[in-house]
């Protein structure tokens, strides 16, 4: 077996990302996606389980993303980040509309044991428990285009009479990555049901679950403004859970949930 990178003693720079993809129905994809976003031919979740420096502390987090098109080009629409400081949570989503919000993170691998353990506002909505297993050959440079939204409803003004301070923008970011080790997975993914964290009633898992520990090398990223979406049709999506892209009401969870 090729060993991985290795790293000076108590040092938690270059931890591998655990990627976790699986299929969910297209139709599940679509009722998320704001007018103007259009689900792919393929309707894949993607879950990131990290501990990655922003800019220079750790930073533990779940990512959340779906497949989704944007003026014919592929890439992922993203749902939201929970994370563990709260220093890059707003600043993070007012300067680029990435959405972070506040998330207990628990992630580690000993040996070849792997676990991960996501909770927000008292409810653990994912869990993975799993074994590293056989290196995979490296994917060399990989690029990733996730698409997040910008915008900020007008001031004192009620969420339908559809005001803007800065109407709703699509952000690209478009970020390249160096492998430096890629590592199967075999592993259970449990995904509970959460008002917090819909994952499970919304993008409920649909077939095999694959998983792997993917450690980069090298990190380039590319924000920029890429259009912008009808105002109007937004409006319905503009209220989240958190700084998620969650439906919800002010705020927090939709009162159905």
């Amino acid at each position: 077996m090729t060993e991985g990178p290795k790293i000076n003693p108590g040092d938690i720079i270059l931890w591998p990302m655990l990627k976790i993809s699986y299929q969910t129905a297209r139709e599940n994809i679509a009722k998320l996606l704001p007018p103007g976003i259009e689900p792919s031919a393929t309707s894949n979740v993607h879950l990131t389980v990290y501990n990655f420096p922003v800019p220079d502390v750790p930073e533990y987090g779940v990512l959340v993303n779906v497949d989704a098109d944007y003026k014919g080009e592929s890439g992922y629409y993203t749902l939201g980040y929970g994370i563990d400081q709260e220093s890059a949570i707003f600043i993070s989503r007012d300067r680029n509309g990435q959405p972070k919000y506040p998330c207990e993170v628990k992630y580690y691998r000993m040996l070849d044991t792997v676990h991960a353990r996501c909770t927000h506002q008292g409810y653990t909505f994912l869990e993975f428990d799993g074994k590293a297993t056989d290196v995979l050959d490296n994917p060399g440079e990989i690029t990733e285009t996730e698409w997040w939204i910008k915008a900020s409803p007008g001031v004192g003004q009620a969420p339908e009479q559809n005001t803007w301070d800065f109407p709703p923008h699509v952000v690209r970011v478009h970020t390249k990555y160096g492998t430096a080790h890629d590592q199967k997975v075999e592993g259970k993914l449990t995904l509970r049901e959460s008002p917090w964290d819909p994952i499970a009633q919304y993008l409920p898992v649909e077939s095999d679950v694959s998983a792997r520990l993917w450690t980069p090398s090298s990190f380039e990223r590319e924000i920029v403004l890429a259009g912008k979406l009808d105002a109007e049709k937004f409006t319905p999506f503009a209220d989240t859970i958190s700084g998620s892209r969650w439906p919800g009401e002010m705020g927090g969870p939709r009162r159905s949930a």
